[in-house]
């Protein structure tokens, strides 16, 4: 029997067995096997890497030589066990996940031939000990409310708790669902966005300077200011001057600007450490470009499963890169006391019934 590997068509005898009609299986390889398993995840690599499946065949035929060459059938019946490994993913449970950042977003993919991009959901996060998890995926039907709102709650029906801080961009329905499923979490407007929309309404000899007094609302390198309510009524306070300086020569952009202001700032409630971090969703959409990249290599795709297993195997791939963000001493108490706070409120003394308080004036 011929067995290809990842060094090549390797030739096996199979030993014939004596006194017995049942035929000789081989512990190292089972039955019926004609490939390692490292031949096979060679190939899921390339895959998820951007080779299209021709590609694939054709690269293993040069390496390998021809006798180790997989057929392109087979490449892509090798393939479909991303799909198997995305829908065991996406259906575990989440209890085990406590994160303090969770990060949402969207992307668009042509999932069917003819058919006009649609949206792809993520959700990723930084645990309670500073470590990056790549914590759901699912395909959507647009960027509704209604949209997010059954992603997210799929996450918290699998056990996801609630983060503290959800950094997104300005979708209206990815807001609405954020403030439905996650109402004691802080939410952040994610500033890279807000920065693009802006300069969308201003002249492009003034982007610049725009830009520039932008990035220096939020500078606070200078300050001897604590992260907390002091920290984000200061910044509060420089956005609303800065609006009123442009106010009158660049009234949309301004208008943009002061549109759910309080979202800009929330970030700066969280440690010092982490501002430049948790201030934008910027990474995500980083690796979601990636992914399209990659994802171009297809063409088109033969339905919605086999897209997202491939925008899974690439950003999971990916997520093993990703980096945490450190846990001081002072910043694990803040997020600590934030927790207390936002998530577990102390609860408010009872208060006694009004014919109580009656009862004691008049024993008085």
């Amino acid at each position: 029997m011929t067995v290809k590997t990842t060094a090549g068509a390797v030739q096996l005898e199979r030993p014939k067995l004596r006194g017995t009609t049942a035929a000789f299986a081989s512990r190292l390889f089972g039955k019926h096997v004609t490939k390692t398993n490292a031949l096979e995840s060679l190939v899921i690599a390339a895959f998820v890497r951007g080779l299209s499946v021709r590609d694939v065949e054709a690269t293993l035929a040069e390496a390998l030589g021809d006798q180790a060459a997989i057929s392109k059938s087979t490449v892509s019946t090798i393939c479909q066990a991303i799909t198997a490994e995305y829908e065991q993913w996406a259906a575990r449970r989440l209890e085990g996940v406590s994160v303090d950042y969770l990060f949402l977003d969207a992307s668009f993919f042509r999932m069917h031939p003819g058919s006009p991009a649609e949206p792809v959901l993520a959700a990723w996060g930084i645990s309670t000990d500073g470590k990056p998890i790549f914590i759901g995926l699912a395909p959507g039907a647009g960027e509704s409310t209604d949209a997010w709102v059954d992603f997210l709650a799929d996450l918290r029906h699998r056990g996801l708790g609630s983060p503290l801080l959800v950094i997104s961009d300005g979708a209206q329905g990815l807001i609405a669902a954020i403030e439905q499923i996650y109402p004691k979490a802080l939410r952040q407007r994610c500033l890279i966005h807000r920065l693009r929309n802006v300069l969308a309404k201003t002249p492009t000899g003034m982007q610049d300077e725009i830009r520039d007094g932008y990035w220096a609302i939020f500078d606070t390198t200078d300050l001897d200011i604590e992260p907390g309510p002091a920290l984000v009524d200061l910044i509060d306070t420089r956005v609303r001057a800065f609006a009123e300086k442009y106010a009158a020569i660049y009234p949309a952009a301004m208008k943009i600007l002061l549109t759910d202001a309080a979202g800009l700032s929330a970030y700066l409630r969280f440690p010092a450490e982490h501002h430049q971090r948790i201030r934008h969703s910027n990474f995500i959409e980083r690796t979601f470009g990636e992914t399209r990249r990659r994802a171009k290599v297809i063409g088109r795709f033969p339905g919605e499963t086999s897209c997202i297993s491939l925008v899974w195997a690439v950003l999971d791939r990916a997520s093993a890169g990703w980096r945490g963000l450190a846990m001081t001493p002072a910043g694990s108490r803040l997020l600590h006391d934030l927790r207390r706070s936002l998530l577990d409120p102390p609860r408010e003394l009872r208060p006694r019934h009004a014919h109580q308080t009656d009862a004691v004036t008049a024993t008085a």
